[in-house]
């Protein structure tokens, strides 16, 4: 190690150099590499979706998802667990891969294997959705389309045809079907009467439909020097044909659809019902998919929405709920401006205790240097910055003034005896190469472990502990290399004047005793020694007291850590700390058979309920999305517990300067239960964090 410090006083410049491309690399790192609140979680999961419209629950759990769950473990490689839930209509199966695995492998085995078994599952059923994902993939922003003219059909129509087409050009934003509305449906309205009248079966109407509505493929014709397509598609190209259709020649009359049923554009019965401030609308919800930052697919989507916007009719109303890029930035720069904050007051302590600027700015130069070169290799090996990398490099400023801070010191202190600059450079980095190393490598051996950790735990942890290592082995290398290099110029000046007069450590002149230095930097170093010297003192007596009551010490410390093992039983448990982000998402559940008309009423009263709970200055919005929705990729992604039409998922937003989200969660499970005996709430995760 003393070679390398022997180089870096021999090439000055090649050092230089290098912390010039570390400031750019790392400004370029920091810039491009994605922000997130979190490390991704790489649990690879693929869904299949089985659907099966008027299937009952028990029937899809036993002929359609234990089969295929049976199915999947012979043909399948890599699967850590499988998940299945059986709902009317829907069959989802999660295949938890390990982390391992080749997910495009396994989606190919996946596909193959669900064609296959088709054959043995109940007729008429359709092949599945596969859908690829990994735990990280959560929703982070809802778009509410509403509108006082257009109905539902209309809301819905316009969300699935041309909102979501749109911004699903956004990279890493998977758009399920919307929520709530209703699907847009040509129906025939069948006239009891007149069929009897008519002598005529509702079986004959869809075989006649069947017949009439076919569209049929033929080609093109070459009829003298002009080659025209031909079209023999007999589909009804509006609605007000299909009332023309022939159904049947009774008596020698023919009987037309119009007599026997009103054909309309409607829609089938509702089964999921969204409502916004107590207001029907559609919901369309952005969900994180993939590595792409968060901020990113957010930004990326309200970039989109003002040319989404011109192209809706007139008085759609388009606007963004639920953003959950408020709270990563907010979490994110949190974390920054402690770390900042900790780099000031050590650059602080360092002057004071040092009382030198030159030093103070070689140790200072060296940390952000240091953290920049730990975001850039975290950026390599595919890291985002988030908040466990920036907690890991905000915990690793305090020990990066080590490594610097020894060095300078003891550089000073061989300058103080009389050395020349680069002798004093050159023994103070021999004798301190020992210390360094062995202190480096004993913090780095204490992340070790977090290297070992599975699971969630290992995404969550690992980003820190390789923040720290990283920074820390950057502080050790630029320590040898920059530090003595940046000494070599700027406390050669020391020398200098220390030789020529009575001159302090920046070349200050040394006052006379009882002269007051007019110097404030100095100054302020000198009365901060004396204060310093006061605690010293205690601290000596504290430690002579000690020493002499050695017995009395240990059985006291003893004791103490003793009663303070004794409060673990009393604090609570739980994986990560729970975090304020100003949402609530409740679930209700009604009585089973509860009709979604039902539920929907009884979330307005709720919502009336809540309004008298949260006051109106704090309270932001309420969206409640009630029942089942019509997609089972839908199904597939929500994680809420709905089962049926007596579900309903309440989402609370809470406005920036609020009261504690948990007072008013505490307040509503106390109060909802008595005002509405009967039904089940649950207050389930609501921000990105949870």
């Amino acid at each position: 190690m003393v070679g390398i410090v022997r180089l870096a006083l021999r090439r000055p410049y090649t050092f230089i150099v290098m912390a010039l491309l570390i400031m750019i690399f790392g400004v370029a790192a920091a810039l491009r590499t994605p922000t997130d609140i979190f490390p991704n979680i790489n649990i690879p999961v693929i869904s299949v979706v089985f659907s099966y419209t008027g299937l009952p629950p028990d029937d899809m759990a036993g002929r359609v998802v234990t089969f295929y769950e049976r199915s999947l473990t012979t043909s399948v490689n890599d699967i850590e667990h499988i998940e299945s839930q059986s709902i009317p209509s829907y069959g989802i199966i999660k295949i938890f891969f390990q982390p391992t695995v080749n997910i495009n492998a396994a989606l190919a085995e996946v596909s193959a294997m669900s064609q296959t078994v088709l054959k043995q599952m109940p007729a008429g059923i359709t092949p599945p959705l596969i859908l690829t994902f990994d735990a990280s993939s959560v929703p982070i922003l809802q778009l509410v389309l509403s509108s006082d003219k257009l109905s539902e059909t209309t809301l819905f129509d316009q969300a699935t045809s041309f909102i979501r087409p749109q911004l699903a050009s956004v990279a890493g934003a998977a758009i399920p079907l919307p929520y709530g509305g209703k699907v847009r449906q040509v129906q025939a309205d069948l006239n009891q009467q007149a069929l009897h009248t008519y002598n005529i079966s509702a079986n004959d109407v869809v075989n006649a439909l069947s017949i009439q509505n076919l569209i049929t493929p033929v080609g093109t014709q070459k009829i003298g020097t002009f080659e025209y397509t031909v079209n023999l598609n007999n589909s009804p190209i509006d609605i007000a044909a299909f009332n023309d259709l022939p159904i049947k020649t009774v008596n020698g009359t023919v009987i037309y659809m119009r007599d026997v049923a009103y054909v309309h554009d409607g829609s089938p019965p509702q089964t999921n019902v969204v409502h916004v401030d107590g207001k029907n609308a559609v919901l369309l919800a952005v969900v994180k998919a993939g590595a792409t930052s968060t901020l990113t697919i957010i930004s990326g989507i309200k970039q989109l929405l003002p040319s989404v916007a011109k192209t809706l009719p007139a008085g759609l109303n388009l606007t963004a709920v639920g953003d959950q890029s408020v709270f990563v930035i907010s979490a994110v720069s949190s974390v920054i401006r402690e770390g900042a904050i900790a780099a000031a007051l050590t650059g602080l302590m360092i002057l004071l205790f040092l009382g030198s600027w030159r030093s103070t700015l070689i140790i200072t130069v060296s940390i952000p240097l240091a953290i920049l070169a730990s975001v850039t290799t975290l950026s390599l090996v595919g890291e985002t910055i988030n908040v466990m990398t920036l907690g890991g490099l905000a915990l690793a400023v305090g020990i990066l003034v080590d490594d610097a801070t020894v060095t300078i010191e003891n550089i000073n202190w061989h300058l103080e005896h009389g050395k020349e600059i680069e002798t004093a450079i050159l023994d103070g980095a021999q004798q301190i190469v020992i210390p360094a190393t062995v202190s480096l490598t004993c913090i780095c051996i204490a992340f070790v472990p977090m290297f070992g950790l599975g699971g969630v735990a290992g995404y969550l942890f690992r980003p820190l502990a390789e923040a720290v290592v990283f920074a820390l082995i950057a502080s050790y290398i630029l320590s040898r290399t920059l530090v003595p290099t940046l000494a070599n110029y700027l406390l050669r000046k020391h020398v200098v004047q220390g030789n020529a007069g009575p001159h302090g450590a920046d070349g200050h002149s040394d006052s006379a005793p009882g002269e007051r230095n007019r110097n404030p930097l100095l100054r302020l170093q000198r009365g901060f020694e004396r204060r310093f010297e006061v605690v010293h003192g205690l601290y000596s007596g504290l430690l002579d007291l000690g020493l002499h009551n050695r017995a009395k010490l240990i059985a006291g410390f003893v004791g103490f850590t003793l009663l303070s093992f004794g409060l673990v039983p009393f604090l609570g448990r739980d994986f990560f700390p729970s975090v304020d982000g100003g949402q609530i998402k409740m679930h209700v559940r009604a009585q089973t058979g509860t009709r979604i008309e039902e539920t929907t009423k009884l979330t307005d009263r709720i919502g009336e309920a809540i309004h008298k709970i949260i006051p109106p200055d704090e309270l932001d919005g309420i969206v409640d999305n009630i029942g089942l929705s019509v997609s089972g990729i839908n199904v597939a992604y929500n994680n809420s517990g709905t089962i049926g039409v007596q579900d309903a998922d309440i989402l609370i937003s809470l406005k920036p300067n609020h009261a504690p989200t948990q007072d008013y969660v505490k307040a509503m499970r106390e109060q909802l239960p008595r005002q509405f005996p009967g039904n089940a709430f649950a207050f389930l995760p609501a921000d990105i964090a949870s």
